[in-house]
C-alpha cells in the first residue's frame, strides 16, 4: 500500500514515532490514522517491557512553577544513561510530567504506592452511598469496584490522562517515552507546593 507524507506526518505529530515506524504501523492499519496509532502503541509497550526491569540510574531533578508563582513542583525522573537525560526530548517530557503534577495534585505516581487505610476508607464511603440507593449486593460490589477504579485514576499519577492529550494516560506517555528514547525511564519521586495549603491544612485563617 502506497503511504503519503502526509499521512506519514500526521501521524507523527500525534504520537512522537520515528519515520520508518509510522510507514509500517499505517501500512499494517491500511493508512488508517487510529489504527495506526494503536498500533505503534502496542509495539511502543512490547518494547517498553523488555526495557522496563533494566537499571535507571541516571536522570534529572527538574523544578517547575505553574504561571503565576502559585504551585511549585520539584520531580525526579531517571533514565539510563546521562546522554538520554540531557537531550530535548527527556527534558521536554519531565517538564511535562511536572506540568501534569501541577495541574492534577495527585497523591501518588502508582496505585500501590496508595496507602491501604485510604483506600479503604474511601471504599467504605462509596459502600455507603450505594446501599442508600437500595441496590443489591452484587450491584452494590460493582459500583464501589467501578468508583474505586475511578478513584485510582483520579489520584494516581500513572493512571490519569494526560492533560495535554486526554486519549493518553501518562503511564501511555511514560511507554512511548521509553520506546522513543531506548532506555528505561521512571518517574521516582516528587513534592507539589501551593501557597497557602499548610495554612489551610492548620486549619488557621
Amino acid at each position: 500500500m502506497n503511504i503519503d507524507a502526509k499521512s506519514v506526518k500526521n501521524l507523527r505529530e500525534r504520537t512522537g514515532a520515528g519515520i520508518m515506524d509510522c510507514k509500517e504501523a499505517l501500512t499494517v492499519a491500511n493508512g488508517n490514522i487510529d489504527s495506526a496509532i494503536k498500533v505503534l502503541r502496542k509495539k511502543g509497550i512490547a518494547k517498553a517491557e523488555k526495557k522496563a526491569g533494566r537499571k535507571a540510574d541516571q536522570g534529572i531533578v527538574l523544578s517547575y512553577i505553574h504561571p503565576g508563582s502559585r504551585i511549585g513542583v520539584l520531580l525526579e525522573v531517571n533514565c539510563e544513561t546521562d546522554f538520554v537525560a540531557k537531550t530535548e526530548t527527556f527534558i521536554r517530557i519531565v517538564k511535562d510530567f511536572a506540568m501534569q503534577i501541577a495541574a492534577t495534585n495527585p497523591l501518588t505516581i502508582k496505585r500501590d504506592d496508595l496507602d491501604p487505610i485510604l483506600v479503604e476508607r474511601e471504599r467504605e464511603i462509596y459502600k455507603a452511598q450505594a446501599e442508600s440507593l437500595g441496590k443489591p449486593q452484587n450491584i452494590i460490589d460493582k459500583i464501589v469496584d467501578g468508583k474505586i477504579e475511578k478513584y485510582y485514576q483520579e489520584v494516581c499519577l500513572l493512571e490519569q490522562n494526560f492533560i495535554k492529550d486526554n486519549d493518553k494516560t501518562i503511564q501511555d506517555l511514560l511507554t512511548s517515552t521509553i520506546s522513543s528514547v531506548g532506555e528505561n525511564v521512571t518517574i521516582s519521586r516528587f513534592s507539589r507546593y501551593e501557597v497557602g495549603e499548610l495554612i489551610s491544612s492548620n486549619g488557621e485563617a
